[in-house]
């Protein structure tokens, strides 16, 4: 599966923004996916995760009750609405799926099977 992110860009601090990962060609019903990011001179770290289902989810601390993983499958797309942005939410963030994670989620990168391209977020203070 190819996927494609999008939605970056520059935002204030106490700002919103809704990330989009779409999938062109194969359909990401059969996939477990999640939302990574990964700031300069940082390793890669999980933001959310969402199964096929989009009946249960999972967030990393640092985002919990300000960002929102959800997937809509008629339209092979999922997203991260991000509201309170901080800071240091600012990153390159990369959409995953996964074949092997489906009915649960997986923090894990290293199960993740297809990556999008990234697309950058930056909060100023």
């Amino acid at each position: 599966v190819q996927l494609q992110a999008s939605g970056g860009g520059l935002v204030q601090a106490g700002g919103s923004l809704r990330l989009s990962c779409a999938s062109s060609g194969r359909t990401l019903r059969r996939y477990g996916m999640g939302w990574f990011r990964q700031a300069p001179g940082k390793e890669r770290e999980f933001v959310a995760a969402i199964t096929w289902s989009g009946l249960s989810t999972t967030y990393a601390d640092s985002v919990k009750g300000r960002f929102t993983i959800s997937r809509d499958n008629a339209k092979n797309t999922m997203y991260l609405q991000m509201n309170s942005l901080k800071p240091e939410d600012t990153a390159v963030y990369y959409c995953a799926a996964s074949l092997r994670v489906v009915t649960g989620t997986t923090t894990n990168l290293y199960e993740y099977d297809a990556w999008g391209q990234g697309t950058q977020l930056t909060v100023s203070s």
